[in-house]
């Protein structure tokens, strides 16, 4: 049975940053397009991953009297990333399949220009460039299905994040606590 403290912090603080995560994603669509591919955005996304739940680790630890064993830390982090994931995949899966299809379409343009600059500078073979793009353009990365396999491999790096900010958030344990 999950304590009800870490189980109502991993929710709410889920919300929280599935609620910041969607609201980056609006203001780039409502800004500029071109947010999507840039790299400071992503950074921006993964630093929420850290920062408010490491602001949940350090309430939770606090409600739970200054004891958060491992297991509780993890559950609380893993709770808190699930809810954000969902919210956040949902909204994008909500804008870009029902509220303004045709973004997908810019946005396939914007992501085969910028690997094709990209690729240019790491000296990618021709072939292989094509190939990459052909593969893009039939998979429709925005679409629900690949939607939801992309959160299942940021739940998998959000579960690993989870691990390492368990480890350092757990309580310190001395040879009398043995």
């Amino acid at each position: 049975m999950i304590n009800e403290i870490i189980k109502r912090n991993g929710v709410n603080y889920g919300i929280i940053t599935g609620a910041i995560l969607s609201l980056i994603t609006a203001i780039m669509y409502a800004v500029n397009l071109e947010l999507f591919i840039a790299w400071w955005t992503t950074l921006l996304s993964f630093s929420i991953f850290i920062i408010v739940p490491a602001i949940l680790l350090i309430k939770t630890k606090t409600d739970l009297n200054g004891i958060l064993i491992f297991k509780d830390a993890f559950t609380t982090y893993f709770i808190c990333a699930l809810v954000a994931l969902l919210i956040s995949v949902g909204f994008k899966m909500i804008l870009f399949n029902i509220i303004d299809p045709s973004i997908k379409d810019s946005l396939l343009e914007l992501t085969i220009n910028y690997i094709k600059s990209t690729s240019g500078k790491f000296g990618v073979p021709e072939i292989s460039l094509n190939e990459m793009i052909d593969n893009l353009k039939k998979t429709d990365p925005f679409s629900i299905p690949e939607q939801l396999k992309g959160a299942v491999v940021n739940l998998f790096f959000c579960a690993i994040l989870g691990l390492i900010m368990a480890a350092f958030f757990k309580s310190k344990t001395t040879s009398q606590d043995n």
